[in-house]
């Protein structure tokens, strides 16, 4: 009999039966109301006569998208069905044109290179601040960001995430500031955002300030489906430029589905989030309590962090002592029938939201009080930090590499060649080796190190990187 492996390893997934503290927001489905689940699949449809045209919208979903701008308070907002990456690449467009130079977070996703690729952009990497105690990363680092403003010219814009995979971000208000001063239009990746401001123990709206466009992932903390996300522009000068690049970003067949559970994300939010909120973070706060007495562990907690950075109260970040690799505390959870989001260097990332059930809470909070570690073999690890602050090598622009005759090297000969793809761990989705760097001995074999606790990495096949022939 003819197998269907799709099929057979979702059912086996689902057998596991785990408690979801990974994306999506809606957690297996828990957040949808009968009158949608009725929907789905019977409105996987497209654009047939009496329903409306995502690439040229007049009715349902010109007043569903309408509703989303009051909502968010933005000038235009957007549905998107081919995630966030679609919305950073229109917007990469709209913004700036060939050969600009522009400011980029490091610490930014994948999605923000290929943009800075295809757009034939000048990128200007922007340090990251690192947390070392909690061995994680906080945002773009300041001093860093004034010294680059002094020294170049002719800036034209500046990318950032925020907040970033830890729900971690930087203050806003000095950086546009700051930008407005100089004319630099600001750009934002704030996938992980989607859900700040509707409560008083969020952070804010990040639309609040004067920020030209931003995206956010609404299948990562609200209830809708995976590949969903927004796009609000805060000046009226970007609508018609977005619109164009939207319709080149996006399928000509989108889903009604998705755009279905977008609607309901925002009618969620306006509706019920404010009060599910407040239950959600008391739960967080009750665990964090409880298992606070755990050695070897941490949980982290906006006090754990400077004035100048902002913590998203929904994220479950658990670092470990030194001695410890958060990649056996993820396989030890998912054994306690608990999914993580991401375990990175010493840190694991659990990602909640108004849909995890109690309990799944008391499930987590029981994993962690019987939880005996393991020390790594290494009478230190390193974790997290040292991936990110290993410096970067000599950079070519990125599409400068596209037309180069390539090679698949063994990855332990790699170093000083230049890098024919991004190499990007997954998660977090944020290219450790660059396109188009020269890739230094420290790298080469802290990428080794990466693949041997397991790591996920794009780029790297077989045992072999793909670099720019000599």
């Amino acid at each position: 009999m003819t197998k269907i492996p799709m099929l057979e390893g979702l059912s086996e997934y689902k057998k596991l039966d785990l408690a979801p503290f990974s994306m999506p927001g809606h957690k297996l489905g828990r957040a949808f109301n009968k009158s949608i689940l009725e929907l789905i699949p019977s409105s996987d449809i497209t654009e047939v006569e009496g329903l409306d045209n995502l690439h040229n919208p007049r009715g349902i979903i010109k007043e569903a998208q309408k509703l989303l701008k009051n909502c968010y308070k933005s000038k235009s907002s957007y549905f998107l069905v081919n995630g966030s990456s679609s919305g950073n690449l229109a917007m990469i467009f709209a913004a700036f044109q060939e050969g600009d130079k522009v400011l980029v977070e490091r610490n930014c996703h994948k999605s923000i290179y290929n943009g800075i690729m295809l757009r034939k952009l000048k990128p200007i990497f922007l340090k990251n601040s690192v947390e070392k105690n909690n061995d994680v990363t906080l945002g773009i680092d300041l001093n860093n960001f004034f010294k680059v403003l002094e020294k170049e010219s002719d800036i034209k814009g500046i990318i950032l995430t925020y907040p970033n995979y830890f729900g971690i971000g930087v203050n806003l208000k000095t950086i546009v500031n700051k930008c407005k001063e100089k004319d630099i239009k600001i750009l934002l990746d704030a996938a992980h955002g989607a859900h700040f401001g509707f409560n008083k123990n969020l952070p804010e709206n990040p639309l609040k300030y004067e920020i030209d466009m931003i995206v956010m992932s609404a299948h990562k903390t609200l209830p809708s489906l995976t590949q969903s996300a927004y796009l609000h522009i805060n000046k009226e000068e970007y609508k018609e430029k977005i619109e164009f690049y939207l319709k080149i970003f996006t399928s000509t067949s989108p889903s009604y589905i998705f755009l279905l559970t977008l609607d309901y994300s925002r009618y969620y939010l306006q509706e019920k989030a404010d009060k599910e909120y407040e239950i959600l973070i008391d739960r967080i706060n009750i665990f964090k309590d409880n298992v606070k007495k755990v050695p070897y562990i941490k949980v982290m907690s906006k006090e754990d962090l400077g004035s100048e950075w902002i913590f998203d109260p929904t994220k479950i970040v658990i670092t470990q002592g030194k001695e410890y690799k958060s990649i056996d505390l993820e396989k030890y959870l998912l054994e306690k029938g608990v999914q993580c989001e991401m375990s990175f260097g010493r840190t694991v990332v659990l990602i909640a939201t108004p849909f995890n059930t109690q309990e799944d809470f008391d499930r987590l909070e029981k994993a962690i009080l019987e939880l005996k570690l393991v020390k790594s073999e290494n009478e230190t690890y390193k974790g997290y930090n040292s991936y990110l602050e290993i410096q970067d090598g000599d950079i070519i622009e990125p599409y400068k590499i596209l037309d180069k005759a390539t090679t698949l090297l063994d990855i332990n000969y790699i170093s000083g060649h230049i890098a024919a793809e991004n190499i990007t761990p997954y998660p977090p989705g944020i290219p450790f080796i660059m396109l188009g760097e020269k890739i230094s001995n420290e790298k080469k074999d802290k990428l080794i190190e990466l693949l041997e606790d397991n790591i996920d990495i794009i780029g790297v096949q077989d045992g072999k990187v793909k670099v720019v022939s000599n």
